[in-house]
């Protein structure tokens, strides 16, 4: 039941994304569904933040009411970067100079940090890391925070790789993402065990 709806929902979305302002009444013709149902999507859709609605005037008369995406929606459907961000890092595998690389991983990392840096705050540690977890969470990354204890310091826990496919190939976005946690936690890191080799989730430290 839940992944129809779902399914139900994006096609809505899908046909206000192509056609733009439509009414309850056209959206039930063209999904060959009730209005009643029509409403029960919009009302998911919008408090989702994914759908707004608009008035429209016509005459004197009470105006009606038509239905658009967010900007947000339109920002989900354009995130499949997969292929793009395969042929750019064969690029940056291509450099052959060890020193150049890294720079340029170094740079990719600093342009990262300033993009999220505002997100992440706090006075202690485990705050920034507390702050740094909610944000990965927003980018559908599962992170785990492990407090720290009488013999251990607080650490991350990925628990879903961002880059599964890219890290298959190289290891360097590992680094990429430990010099990104690095910066945005103002601690140096360390990548302390990772899923590549054998453990159930990359997990990264203070040094």
């Amino acid at each position: 039941m839940g992944n129809s709806g779902t399914t139900s929902d994006q096609q809505l979305v899908d046909l206000l994304a192509r056609r733009g302002p439509t009414g309850v009444a056209e959206m039930g013709r063209a999904t060959g569904v009730t209005a009643t149902a029509v409403r029960q999507r919009l009302a998911r859709l919008m408090c989702a933040g994914l759908i707004e609605r608009i008035a429209v005037r016509s005459g004197r008369g009470r105006p009606s009411h038509r239905y658009t995406v967010t900007e947000k929606a339109r920002r989900q459907a354009g995130t499949n970067f997969a292929d793009l961000a395969l042929v750019l890092w064969n690029e940056v595998r291509a450099i052959e100079s060890p020193e150049v690389r890294r720079g340029l991983l170094k740079r990719l990392a600093s342009a990262m940090a300033q993009m999220y840096g505002d997100r992440v705050a706090g006075d202690s540690l485990e705050s920034r890391m507390g702050s740094l977890q909610e944000l990965m969470g927003e980018r559908r990354v599962g992170v785990e925070l492990r407090p720290a204890g009488q013999e251990r310091s607080p650490t991350l826990q990925i628990v879903d790789c961002p880059y599964p496919e890219l890290a298959e190939r190289d290891r360097g976005i590992c680094a990429v993402e430990n010099m990104l946690f690095s910066e945005l936690l103002n601690t140096p890191m360390r990548l302390s065990q990772c899923r590549l080799d054998g453990h159930a989730c990359c997990q990264f430290e203070t040094r």
